[in-house]
C-alpha cells in the first residue's frame, strides 16, 4: 500500500542553475551532486533534480504543478525573498488560502500555499465547486 508522497523528480536543463535557485531561494539542502543530478531535502521532502536536455524542447503541462507549504506569517517574506530573485509568477491565486504560483528556472510550475488540505475543504463546503460531492 502507498504511504505517502515519496519524492519528486524534476527534469532541467541546467543542473547548477537548479541546485542554485533550489538551494538559494527555497532553501532546500543540498545532499548529493553528480555529473547528471542532485538529490536535495526540504524537511521530509526529498528532491531530485535529473540532467535532461530534452526538456527544453518539452511542452508544459496545463496545470500541473508541485505545491509547497509556508505558514501564514511567513508568506509576505517569502514572496518578497522569491521576487528579489527575479522568480517568475505564472498564476495569480484565486483559491482559498495565501498561494504564491511560481517558476522554476526550467519553468516547472511550482507553489507556496498557506492552509491544508483540511482548509480547503471547509471553505468547499461553504462554497463548492460545480458537482463537487464530499465523502466523510
Amino acid at each position: 500500500m502507498l504511504t505517502g508522497l515519496n519524492h519528486l523528480t524534476l527534469a532541467v536543463t541546467d543542473l547548477p542553475r537548479s541546485i542554485s535557485f533550489y538551494a538559494r531561494v527555497l532553501a532546500f539542502r543540498l545532499d548529493a551532486q553528480w555529473h547528471a543530478g542532485a538529490y536535495l531535502s526540504l524537511g521530509e521532502l526529498w528532491l531530485c533534480l535529473s540532467l535532461d536536455p530534452s526538456r527544453a524542447m518539452a511542452e508544459r503541462p496545463d496545470y500541473t504543478h508541485y505545491a509547497f507549504s509556508v505558514a501564514q506569517d511567513d508568506f509576505p517574506a517569502f514572496v518578497a525573498h522569491a521576487r528579489r530573485h527575479g522568480v517568475r509568477q505564472w498564476k495569480d491565486n484565486r483559491s482559498e488560502g495565501d498561494s504564491f504560483y511560481f517558476l522554476d528556472p526550467d519553468g516547472h510550475r511550482l507553489e507556496a500555499h498557506v492552509g491544508s488540505l483540511a482548509s480547503r475543504l471547509a471553505r468547499c463546503r461553504q462554497q463548492p465547486y460545480a458537482g463537487m460531492v464530499f465523502y466523510d
